[in-house]
């Protein structure tokens, strides 16, 4: 079956379908003994053979895992300041897994990791539109207009964050936690949403990715995502209008008989030109039946 060469290397593990675009750019992938430098090439996946860096490049059984990450771990493969990578919790032998979206370093809650290219563009590209719910706990009383604020939209260095939904849990003197529904998956997006109100988040955790939940799943420990799960995540549609888009209304039918309105202006002088009345009728309001004489 011929595959584009992104997508062939995305489902064999060997990075995610955006890098995969620039190891072709960089001359470090091969079919059949070429270098292979243009995006728009297709492989057989059954005939061709493709290496990476001088390495054959196998496509490997599809894996789809759920893990609630904790504090302290990123979900960058490689980190010049040496801190643990959320693959470190994963069986030695998944190393060719990559996450599906991310969390920074001081968020926790469900990820994806996937060594399915396909998963991961639906699940992270905006046009799906697949909702993202957090649980954030803040300092200070959070009051309700700040959330519908956060709805309507709001600016961060020049780009416009926003919500799908937003509603306080609880709400303290102390502290107040809300839980919010995002669809853009924008960099650090709900941070920078209260950043721009001057609101400390104490703690983020992200609660659902589309209709699976994190549920009881311990920090740090994984599962597997079943056949089912996987089919609903990729075929969810988007449901939500794109940013800054208005709602279309409906133009009421035409009726050529309904007897059309004129403003009439009250500083001009003169009778007023308007709708011709209508002539009585027995069903019409001014008309009155003769009384029938009694017998």
């Amino acid at each position: 079956m011929l595959v584009r060469l992104q997508k062939f290397l995305a489902d064999a593990g060997t990075a995610s379908r955006r890098a995969s675009e620039q190891f072709i750019i960089e001359g470090r992938v091969s079919v059949n003994g070429l270098v292979v430098r243009e995006l728009g090439s297709k492989v057989d996946s059954g005939h061709d053979r493709v290496t990476f860096d001088g390495q054959p490049v196998k496509l490997k059984r599809k894996l789809y895992i759920a893990l609630n990450k904790p504090r302290g771990y990123i979900c960058s493969r490689e980190d010049p300041e040496g801190r643990r990578e959320v693959t470190d919790l994963l069986p030695k032998e998944w190393d060719t897994l990559y996450t599906v979206g991310r969390l920074d370093y001081n968020s926790e809650g469900l990820i994806f990791l996937t060594n399915d290219g396909e998963f991961s563009l639906h699940l992270t590209h905006p046009r799906y539109g697949v909702r993202k719910k957090y649980r954030v706990t803040v300092e200070g009383r959070l009051q309700p207009e700040t959330l519908k604020q956060f709805i309507e939209g709001v600016y961060h260095d020049g780009e416009r964050l926003s919500a799908e939904r937003a509603y306080l849990i609880h709400q303290g003197p102390k502290e107040s936690v809300a839980e919010m529904e995002l669809a853009e998956g924008k960099n650090r997006e709900v941070r920078r949403m209260f950043e721009t109100q001057a609101i400390t988040v104490k703690r983020l955790e992200r609660i659902q990715i589309g209709n699976i939940r994190l549920g009881e799943l311990p920090t740090g420990r994984w599962r597997t995502l079943s056949e089912t799960e996987v089919r609903s995540l990729m075929s969810s549609t988007p449901s939500i209008r794109p940013a800054g888009a208005k709602r279309r209304t409906r133009r009421p039918p035409f009726q050529p008989n309904r007897p059309s309105r004129i403003r009439r202006d009250p500083k001009a002088a003169g009778p007023q030109p308007g709708p011709k009345p209508r002539p009585a009728t027995s069903r019409s309001p001014g008309h009155r039946p003769a009384r029938r004489a009694p017998r």
